[in-house]
């Protein structure tokens, strides 16, 4: 059986990446390929201990989150990734190595980080969706209450020129405005993909 192909979504919050990987695995669906969507932080054990930090429920030093931000990805990818892609599925995951590295940057060493990462598999491609701060936050603002460590303008203006940093250091990164209407978002990951895979 050939292996799926492992797709990831990069952003930050607001930039509308779950709902791209929605409108993504309805399309590869409808081409007829076996899809399966998942997400980091995950829901699994370490996960809820990194999203305890994000939320401000207790606190640690920034080596230590991303320590367990590597562990969660590393079980991540033994029991659901690399499973889903050896039975031929195509793997949707929103956020993966470089968000760790986009925000992980803010306070440590961007070498110490990608050599934390080095050892996973790197995604057939991945889509940065980029919208501006101030749009990010209007968006976090009206769809939840309160804000995560991270979601403040100065932080996130930060954030976004990692991302881009980071996107020139890895391989086949693509780099999408998403400011726009999410059709047309849609339509340009899909465009990529039709001619990178032959769908």
């Amino acid at each position: 059986m050939a292996r799926g192909k492992f797709i990831v979504l990069e952003g930050i919050d607001g930039a509308g990446i779950s709902t791209q990987a929605e409108l993504l695995a309805q399309y590869l669906k409808s081409k007829g390929k076996k899809v399966l969507v998942t997400k980091e932080p995950t829901n699994r054990i370490i996960g809820g201990l990194i999203r305890g930090f994000l939320t401000g429920d207790w606190s640690v030093d920034p080596k230590t989150a991303q320590l367990l931000f590597a562990a969660d990805r590393s079980e991540h990818l033994k029991k659901v990734i690399l499973p889903a892609l050896k039975k031929g599925q195509w793997v949707i995951c929103d956020r993966y190595i470089l968000s760790s590295i986009a925000y992980g940057s803010l306070d440590l060493d961007r070498k110490w980080l990608e050599a934390v990462n080095s050892q996973f598999i790197e995604p057939d491609v991945t889509f940065v969706i980029h919208v501006p701060p101030k749009v990010s936050l209007k968006r976090i603002k009206g769809s939840r209450f309160g804000l995560e460590l991270f979601e403040k303008e100065k932080l996130l203006t930060k954030v976004i020129k990692n991302y881009f940093d980071a996107s020139r250091d890895f391989k086949n990164v693509y780099l999408i405005n998403g400011f726009r209407e999410i059709e047309k978002v849609h339509d340009e990951i899909v465009r990529y993909l039709e001619k990178q895979f032959k769908l």
